[in-house]
Order: C-alpha cells, then sequence, then structure tokens
C-alpha cells in the first residue's frame, strides 16, 4: 500500500496534524489588510459593493452574485467558479418559485484534471451573501457582508502563495506520494441563509439544503478517495455575525476543537506580533483550554452548517456566542462595523487558510528562503 493510501485510512484529525504546518513569525509578518479594501465607500474595494440589500430573487442579490464572479475571474482567475441553483417557494412568495444560487469558487492542484475531483481533500471556507428581507432596506453588514469580504480578501491572498507552492512541487517532479499532494480549498458563497418569515426547518438555509443534498448524491468516479463533494471536505470554517467590536466565538463542537486551538493561536501569535489592530476587552477566540467537561454550545445555533453537518462534514463555526446589538436591526449597516475588527478577522482567516495549506516558505514578502519540495521532506510525512 503506497503512503497516500496509508495517510488516507488514518482518522481525520490525525491527518490533518500530520499535515499542518504553522507559518513563521516572518511569514505572518509578511500578511497585510488594505484599509482600502474594507472600506465602506469604496466601491474598488472589497466590502463597500456587498453592502446592499440582497434578498434572493431581487437585483441585489444578483448584483452582488455578479460581484463575486468578476473578482474572482479578474483577480484570482486560476479559481474555478461553479453555480449551484436551486428554486424553493416561501412564506412570503405566495406560491411563487424563488431562486437561490449558491457560488463555488475552488482552487486544486494543477495536475487534478478533470475526472479526478474525487482525489482532493478540501478546505471549505464558508459564508452566506443573502440578506433579510426585513426590516425593508436591511443591510447585513455583519450578517453576513463583512464576512464574504473576508472570505475574498483570504482568497486572494494566498492565491499567489499556492501557485508559487504548486510550482515547486511540479519542477522537483514530486510524484503523488502524500495527501499533501492532493490538497485544495474552497470558497462557498451560500444564499438563502436568512428566513422570509419566522426561522424554521423549511424557511431558513435554503442554498445549504440545496448543496449538501445535491453534493451527497454527486458520486465521484468510482474507487476515488473521496466518494462524493461532501466527503471532499476536510473542514467546513463558517463565518458568520463577524465585524462588530469585541466578538467572543466559543468552541463549539469536541471534534473540530483542535482546529479552534489552531485558529485561537493564530490570533495570540499575530497580535504578539503588532498585526492586529483591534484592542479588544478579551481575544476573540477565548476558549483554546477548553476541557471535555466544559459546556459545548454545538447545536445551539442553528446556521448554514446544519445540513453538511447531518451529513458527517466536520465544522468548524466562527460565530459569536451573543450575537451583535446590531443582529437583524437596520444598525446592521456599514457605518456601524467595527473595521479594525472586520480587518483583523481577515488577516487571522487568511493565516489559518494559509497553515491548512501548507504555505511556509511560500508567502511573498516572507524573509525567509523558500523551501524546496523534494523527496526528504516528503518522506517526513
Amino acid at each position: 500500500m503506497n503512503l497516500l493510501r496509508s495517510l488516507l485510512l488514518l482518522p481525520l484529525a490525525l491527518r490533518e496534524a500530520v499535515a499542518y504546518t504553522n507559518l513563521t513569525d516572518s511569514s505572518l509578518q509578511s500578511l497585510a489588510v488594505n484599509s482600502d479594501d474594507f472600506s465602506i465607500t469604496n466601491q474598488d474595494g472589497l466590502l463597500a459593493p456587498i453592502l446592499i440589500p440582497r434578498v434572493p430573487g431581487t437585483p441585489g442579490n444578483d448584483k452582488v452574485l455578479q460581484y463575486f464572479v468578476d473578482f474572482f475571474s479578474h483577480n484570482i482567475p486560476e479559481w474555478k467558479l461553479a453555480f449551484q441553483n436551486s428554486t424553493s417557494t416561501t412564506p412570503t412568495s405566495h406560491g411563487k418559485e424563488v431562486p437561490f444560487h449558491n457560488l463555488i469558487a475552488t482552487r486544486d492542484p494543477p495536475w487534478i484534471k478533470d475526472g479526478m475531483e474525487g482525489e482532493v481533500g478540501r478546505l471549505a471556507l464558508v459564508a452566506h451573501f443573502d440578506s433579510k428581507i426585513s426590516p425593508a432596506g436591511f443591510i447585513g453588514a455583519t450578517d453576513s457582508a463583512a464576512p464574504c469580504a473576508m472570505l475574498l480578501h483570504a482568497a486572494r491572498a494566498i492565491d499567489g502563495a499556492l501557485t508559487a507552492k504548486w510550482k515547486a512541487m511540479e519542477a522537483a517532479s514530486a510524484d503523488a506520494a502524500s495527501l499533501e499532494d492532493h490538497k485544495g480549498v474552497q470558497i462557498l458563497l451560500l444564499d438563502g441563509e436568512e428566513a422570509f418569515a419566522t426561522w424554521t426547518h423549511t424557511d431558513s438555509i435554503y442554498g445549504a439544503r440545496s448543496l449538501a443534498e445535491e453534493w451527497e448524491t454527486t458520486m465521484h468516479p468510482a474507487m476515488s478517495t473521496y466518494q462524493n463533494p461532501l466527503r471532499s471536505i476536510d473542514l467546513f470554517v463558517l463565518l458568520d455575525l463577524l465585524g462588530a467590536s469585541n466578538p467572543s466565538v466559543p468552541s463549539y463542537f469536541k471534534t473540530t476543537h483542535w482546529a479552534y486551538q489552531h485558529l485561537a493561536r493564530t490570533e495570540s501569535r499575530l497580535r504578539a506580533l503588532g498585526k492586529l489592530k483591534s484592542n479588544p476587552s478579551s481575544p476573540f477566540l477565548p476558549e483554546a483550554n477548553k476541557k471535555d467537561a466544559s459546556l459545548w454550545m454545538g447545536g445551539a445555533i442553528e446556521d448554514d452548517h446544519i445540513p453538511f453537518q447531518k451529513r458527517g462534514v466536520e465544522i468548524l463555526h466562527v460565530i459569536p456566542g451573543h450575537f451583535p446589538d446590531q443582529w437583524h436591526t437596520m444598525d446592521d449597516d456599514g457605518e456601524h462595523l467595527d473595521l479594525d475588527v472586520t480587518e483583523d478577522w481577515a488577516m487571522i482567516t487568511t493565516a489559518f487558510a494559509a497553515e491548512w495549506m501548507e504555505l511556509e516558505g511560500f508567502m511573498p514578502g516572507a524573509k525567509e528562503e523558500r523551501r524546496g519540495w523534494d523527496e526528504d521532506e516528503k518522506s517526513e510525512l
């Protein structure tokens, strides 16, 4: 049995622990967030174009979806874009079918060709992009325009390093001998998270329910490492309600507490290096030392992760335990965002994704000499 197959038989948490490499201080120092990207008025930035009402089935929703497509196509065209579409009646649609459009942006190693999708395990970074139908004119800055902008920033920030790493591996003629060769990343921008009337199991997470159901029944070729696109998700990281001051995000699930600890350590290291702008009363992620006997709130907050989790996908839910004061009010707009906190979340998310994708030595601007990729390093796995 070759090394790839041997590693795939390991439990997920152990496999990821084997593959996970922390960024050096130099690589963390090289990370940067341009404040213009998170300006609430700069239409050439990442955030401002999303700060409009974007209820499913409305022109605002279509406009934001097109903005996402244009962002990837013009800035990081190596990401493969796909739509997953569905329709459903809602309590307010009077029997009319409302359209929902999920956008999936995927970056896999270049040697993964059509028909090989079942060989790739992926980090999924997720947020919903729709806004609530009421109150009329609701923007939803924390819910979830700002998280969407954070994901766009992270995708663009790691794109060059992914290219450099994969080119180095190809130049070294690395054969497909480890999980590292088959690791990709996805950005899932989901539609229809918000309820149209009152949150129920049928009036909520329309896009997430449709995508999870479709992916469960979309089979990869026989003998693929991963049976279907759901099984290809090694970790589903859902960002929601982020961008308000003094957030406190608990660790919700025991099975992904190890990933929460990585995220919390990333925040701590970035603060120690002076890379974060905010000065919160406590860390954003305060439960790194949580014990098994502690209170675990998994399941207390329903969100887009639910249909994926029910199908066995591991979830890291990045949402404050206490929702922002502006939640579901007209105050959830750009003017009420804490932009320092928003930029810090973008920085933390980027660093987490870079570590997951094993980009140490390939981050632009880092002082260390970039490593090569040779069989000695691979044999350490």
